[in-house]
């Protein structure tokens, strides 16, 4: 089969990629970006590098991060510049709430099917390493959201 022209969502470009280095790499724990997006361009699964897969990868299919444009669950943030793929169980923003964790069967090259199995059977069963992290990774940035004077306001009324 020959390279698919922009018939591939750039979501799903970034998690083939994405499943294809942990198949290899069984041992390691998560990617760099520029890990993700290298094994991207070996996989050809389009004629051109295209613009979107930079903003997809650290954005748009990281399911703890806020949403800015998609809402898909399809990555990880690990550390800053580092992603794995989302399990189900691991803690996302609360907007990507039924956001796409997968790419649809039908929408990718028939060779990749084989990584959709490979994700549900042995990727997706295994829960995150430790919930507590990756409770604090979901609660990250909870004091952005807030003005701390507000907030130390809100404490102290009652107790003047």
């Amino acid at each position: 089969m020959g390279k698919v022209t922009a018939a591939i969502r750039v979501a799903d470009e970034v998690w083939i990629a994405t499943a294809l280095l942990h198949r290899e790499h069984p041992g390691a724990a998560d990617f760099s970006l520029k890990e993700i997006e290298a094994r991207l361009v070996r996989a050809g699964l389009t004629d051109d590098r295209r613009p979107g897969v930079y903003p997809h990868l650290s954005v748009h299919c990281v399911a703890n991060r806020p949403p800015d444009g998609g809402r898909y669950r399809m990555l990880f943030e690990t550390a800053p510049s580092r992603r794995r793929l989302f399990r189900p169980g691991d803690p996302y923003h609360p907007k990507r709430e039924g956001g796409k964790v997968v790419p649809d069967r039908a929408e990718i090259p028939t060779k990749y099917h084989v990584l959709l199995d490979w994700y549900e059977r042995d990727w997706a069963s295994t829960s995150p390493a430790d919930p507590l992290l990756a409770l604090a990774a979901r609660h990250r940035d909870l004091w952005k959201a807030v003005d701390p004077d507000d907030y130390v306001r809100q404490l102290r009324e009652g107790f003047e």
